[in-house]
């Protein structure tokens, strides 16, 4: 009898165990994956062609003498030892990963931020990790709390997992207002907070943070997006990690470490959540994406140097944005700024890209602003040139099309595998 009730309960297991997995696999084909890189795209299919483009393509390349600072990319692209350490893996890209470079890549970062190995997973960036994050911590009855403007990925995957989606406005100064965050949905699964915020590039302060982790709703946790940390002088909140609290923080390479296309980011969080995580998907990483991530952490000037140099390069734009009497929202510590235009953000869009300049999309909620990505000196200048002309010239007409950023309301936005 005792084996009938051990092997029933075994029985029930399996079959809980099975429910699970298939609920886990509709979740994860309820919409893919949403990157920076889709975002930019969609809104970039919105508009009519740029000039030298003869149609209207989703999958269609801007003319190659484009500036494109819409999507958050870094032009300084991989270091030289990252370079070295794709060139040095490439002949052994037709083994699964022979030298263990995953392994070492969690074991330097693990030092070098005195975390557990165990406390990191190694995803290939860092918008999977958000994605599984929102499904595995919102349901219908589970919601997810995210400022307003933020970054759209995440409200994409609570309309898969059938979440309410509450937004709150920044504040005043375009920090997340967490007050208003944490009493948003007394049954919040997820509290999302961008630091710096995409597309503000503005900060909330650790003290913000910390107010938030005492005071959120029970079982809920916050997920604080680092993709932009290292541009900022602000704290990070890894030792609130280290410290078991109920927090998960997403770090990517795709920034400041310029490997947007080769993908590798982290999941940083304590080991029972991390396991959340991994039931909708851990694939294993490629070697040239964490053999080059691994020498981006080993290279201990990169960070200062290109923090350096995009700073310069966004104060020295936004100056002379304001020396012409244009309105640059808040205070910006990323390598994004927004601009409040005073006109249709869409229209002057469309007027940049027939200039052959693509900048970044609007937000809902502040239709007539627009986000600008920090490119090289010579893509600032053309951007310069191009903003003066287009903001002297009447207003434009809004282009017909709706937004693109509606797909993240659960709306699937035009096939592109390209992130």
């Amino acid at each position: 009898m005792g084996q009938h009730s051990e092997h029933s309960e075994d029985s029930g297991s399996m079959t809980t165990s099975r429910r699970s997995f298939l609920r886990y696999a509709a979740l994860v084909a309820a919409t893919p994956v949403l990157t920076e890189a889709h975002f930019a795209r969609a809104a970039q299919a919105a508009m009519k062609p740029a000039a030298g483009n003869g149609r209207h393509d989703f999958y269609l390349a801007p003319p190659p003498d484009s500036v494109l600072i819409n999507a958050n990319e870094n032009p300084m692209g991989p270091c030289q030892a990252a370079r070295d350490a794709i060139a040095r893996l490439t002949p052994t890209g037709g083994r699964y990963d022979l030298y263990g470079e995953t392994d070492q890549l969690i074991k330097t970062f693990a030092s070098q931020h005195q975390l557990s190995e165990d406390y990191i997973s190694v995803y290939a960036g860092s918008s999977e990790p958000l994605h599984y994050s929102v499904l595995a911590f919102t349901s219908p009855e589970r919601g997810l709390v995210i400022a307003d403007p933020s970054y759209e990925a995440p409200m994409a995957a609570a309309s898969a997992a059938g979440a309410k989606i509450h937004r709150v406005p920044l504040t005043g100064d375009h920090a997340h207002d967490v007050k208003a965050m944490v009493t948003a949905d007394p049954n919040a699964g997820v509290l999302y907070i961008c630091n710096p915020n995409n597309p503000t590039g503005t900060l909330t302060s650790k003290q913000d943070i910390l107010w938030a982790l005492a005071n959120k709703p029970k079982g809920s946790v916050l997920l604080i997006d680092e993709a932009y940390i290292h541009f900022s002088d602000a704290p990070d909140v890894l030792d609130l990690v280290a410290a078991d609290k109920d927090i998960i923080v997403l770090r990517t390479f795709s920034k400041i470490y310029g490997m947007a296309g080769l993908r590798c980011g982290f999941a940083l969080a304590r080991p029972d959540l991390l396991a959340k995580l991994s039931r909708y998907g851990e694939n294993p990483m490629p070697v040239t994406g964490s053999g080059a991530a691994n020498a981006s952490l080993l290279d201990a000037s990169l960070v200062p140097a290109r923090k350096k140099a995009m700073t310069d390069l966004r104060n020295e734009t936004i100056a002379w944005l304001k020396q012409n009497n244009y309105k640059v929202i808040g205070e910006s510590q990323s390598n994004c700024f927004m601009i409040d235009t005073g006109r249709s953000g869409r229209a002057v869009m469309q007027a940049m890209q027939d200039k052959k300049i693509y900048i970044g999309r609007t937000w809902p909620i502040w239709p007539n602003a627009v986000r600008i990505t920090v490119g090289t000196p010579e893509e600032m200048a053309r951007f310069r040139t191009a903003f003066k002309q287009v903001m002297d010239a009447p207003p434009g007409a809004e282009p017909n099309t709706p937004p693109q950023t509606a797909m993240a309301d659960g709306v699937k936005p035009p096939r592109w595998t390209g992130a």
